[in-house]
């Protein structure tokens, strides 16, 4: 597990994150976004992220069109939550980094905050 990232506790794993590129952590991100749309839906990825990355409705907003998310798709459900189409999730990872310094530490706190997920895929 050590070459790959993973661990069995969540501080362990915000530690070996540290030790990873940052195209390994997009990646993990980006995979981690769309299988929790696959088996929990996008309202909780969306939620999940605007959590992790301390973004608000116009923030998030932007982090997707800057990522290359057609601002055109983002809505909201009958809920009203806010969402975006599943197969656009990844625009967010690209966008993180190009509208904030921190955007590698904010991927790393949504692979952290949702390290439960993980263990569950």
């Amino acid at each position: 597990m050590a070459t790959t990232g993973l661990s069995g506790d969540p501080n362990e794993y915000r530690k070996r994150l540290a030790e990873q590129s940052d195209d390994q952590i997009d990646a993990w991100a980006a995979e981690l976004m769309r299988d929790v749309a696959i088996r929990r839906g996008v309202v909780k990825v969306v939620a999940d992220f605007r959590s992790a990355a301390r973004l608000d409705e116009p923030g998030f907003e932007r982090v997707f069109a800057s990522g290359g998310g057609p601002p055109a798709v983002v809505g909201r459900d009958r809920d009203g939550q806010l969402i975006v189409p599943a197969i656009t999730l990844f625009a967010l990872v690209p966008g993180i980094r190009s509208q904030v310094a921190d955007g590698r530490d904010r991927l790393v706190e949504y692979l952290v905050q949702n390290f439960a997920e993980l263990v569950y895929v």
